[in-house]
């Protein structure tokens, strides 16, 4: 079993003592750095030059300076930049400007990990990790809540980097719901593999499944889309309530037995051996290979699945639907464009 932290688990006072540079103003980079000021540090955000998002932060009321100048004034610098930017930021502008004894940190661990990134032994080097996007972090802060944080230490040159990162994981947030202790290989492995298998890819597949099925069946496509992803939400949303249990005690008898006797005719066990095969090319650094490969050469694959998915009918079907919801209303905050990615 994971050992859970708290709040009196963590000094605040330790990350109160540091300068930090939250490197990165996105999803994450804005909570973790409105969190951190309004926890009482003393936070100045990264960006480069001509960023869109150096006068989201300002206007926040955030001191901003390019990326090099902010790490230069840092004790802990936190990386909060795409996975395949990271390495670049890393060689260019943080690592030739940090102080002798700067903490680095990160909120996922591809970079450490897969060895993308080696800071030299003078380092404390860290991951704080919420589970949960950057808006939620922010918000359930700013509720007196927060969300819960994965923590762990790669190298630990100060003898303290343990407790320094729960300092971290309290300024923003997490204690108040529990920081749970990892490693960079778990939170990193288990993070792509749920991605890949279950949260986006198997999702995400197994609905456009269901709706190609349903419309080659000639039903219409505005049917499809509110059987098989529209409600998927209320599904989630039990589940994430109460579990499985909650969700089949919430759902009817008739759709209880379904699941029972059709789900495993949908997801067999071979689905389980092809979940397996993805998480030995995780495992084995080969996915990893491929995104960073493909990401050098200027994302040619990437973009091309992306055009293609962006382009299936559940899209255009799903955006005539949704425009008659009078409760959608877009996050103009950070979920599109730039502040979104960097």
């Amino acid at each position: 079993m994971a050992k859970i932290f708290h709040d009196e688990d963590a000094d605040l006072a330790l990350i109160q003592s540091k300068k930090v540079a939250i490197i990165g103003y996105g999803s994450q980079g804005h909570a973790h750095a409105l969190n951190l000021r309004d926890s009482g540090v003393d936070v100045v955000v990264g960006l480069r030059e001509g960023s869109s998002s150096v006068a989201k932060a300002q206007n926040a009321g955030l001191d901003v300076l390019p990326v090099a100048q902010a790490v230069a004034s840092a004790d802990v610098v936190m990386i909060l930049t795409p996975d395949q930017v990271q390495r670049k930021v890393w060689a260019d502008d943080i690592e030739p400007n940090l102080k002798p004894d700067a903490a680095i940190f990160f909120a996922h661990g591809f970079n450490i990990h897969f060895n993308y990134i080696t800071p030299s032994e003078g380092h404390d080097v860290c991951m704080v990790a919420p589970k949960g996007p950057g808006h939620t972090v922010r918000r359930q802060y700013e509720e007196g809540k927060g969300v819960p944080c994965l923590a762990c230490v790669a190298q630990d040159a100060s003898g303290q980097a343990q407790a320094l990162a729960l300092s971290y994981a309290k300024a923003i947030g997490g204690t108040r719901a529990g920081t749970f202790e990892t490693t960079f290989r778990e939170e990193t492995e288990t993070d792509l593999f749920g991605e890949q298998a279950v949260l986006c890819g198997g999702v995400s597949q197994l609905i456009q499944y269901g709706f190609e099925t349903l419309v080659e069946a000639g039903y219409q496509p505005e049917m499809a889309y509110f059987e098989v992803c529209h409600e998927l939400k209320l599904i989630v949303d039990l589940i994430n309530e109460g579990g499985l249990t909650k969700q089949r005690w919430s759902i009817s008898d008739t759709a209880e037995y379904g699941d029972y006797v059709s789900g495993p005719r949908v997801i067999t066990p071979d689905v389980k051996d092809h979940m397996k095969e993805v998480l030995a090319d995780i495992q084995s650094g080969q996915f990893a290979k491929r995104f960073i490969a493909d990401q050098d050469e200027g994302a040619p694959e990437f973009l091309k699945m992306r055009e293609e998915h962006q382009n299936h009918p559940i899209e255009k079907t799903g955006q005539g639907i949704r425009s008659l919801f009078a409760w959608n209303s877009a996050d103009d905050d950070y979920t599109e464009g730039e502040a979104a990615r960097s």
